[in-house]
């Protein structure tokens, strides 16, 4: 497997699904989330944990919506991002440590997903750049992103789906707001994108 595989990425549709479930697997990629933390009340979420979670997700991307960015690999789906504007996201509008910075429109990503065999290959900064022109093709001129920042330098995979800084600084982003020690809002600021071929398909 190559250290810096050559990537294509994807916005999830109705077509795209199957990859999804493939790249999620059984758990919902962890704990039967379905990429649904940010977008439910804690009580909704636990309620319909696993397949509910599923089922609002997959009803989401039926409705037309592409709530994110698959990355392929030799023509398998080996990691996600959840982007989307930052209104989508209920539970992030809420939170303290991650309020809004100011008044400006922006889109958010929220969860970042590689496959376990395609870890640390540099994989996460090319979606946050995929992410990034996705959003520039909908109009969007600003995406924040919430990274967690290792207390000791290490962090188990699990707890770092929303990324890491040094990932969001090479695909520039740059911090610009930080209320926990471990917790900064990062932001790139983006120029409208031209469509291409890789992200409309």
């Amino acid at each position: 497997m190559s250290a810096k595989p050559s990537l294509e990425f994807h916005p999830l549709t109705t077509a795209r699904w199957r990859d999804l479930e493939r790249l999620f697997g059984e758990r919902g990629a962890c704990g039967g989330c379905w990429c649904m933390w940010w977008r439910l009340k804690r009580s909704v979420w636990e309620k319909q944990r696993g397949a509910g979670n599923r089922r609002a997700l997959k009803k989401l991307v039926d409705s037309g919506t592409a709530p994110g960015v698959l990355a392929y690999a030799n023509g398998q789906p080996v990691a996600w991002c959840s982007v989307a504007p930052r209104e989508d996201y209920p539970v992030l509008e809420n939170s303290r440590v991650l309020k809004r910075v100011d008044a400006e429109p922006v889109w958010s990503v929220v969860c970042l997903f590689v496959a376990r065999p395609w870890r640390r290959k540099g994989i996460t900064a090319e979606l946050l750049r995929a992410a990034a022109h996705y959003a520039a093709q909908h109009g969007a001129t600003i995406i924040e992103g919430y990274p967690v920042e290792p207390k000791k330098g290490v962090m188990p995979d699990a707890f770092a789906y929303t990324g890491l800084p040094s990932a969001f600084l090479k695909a520039g982003f740059q911090e610009v707001a930080r209320r926990s020690p471990t917790r900064p809002i990062m932001r790139r600021f983006l120029r409208r994108a031209q469509p291409r071929k890789t992200a409309t398909a």
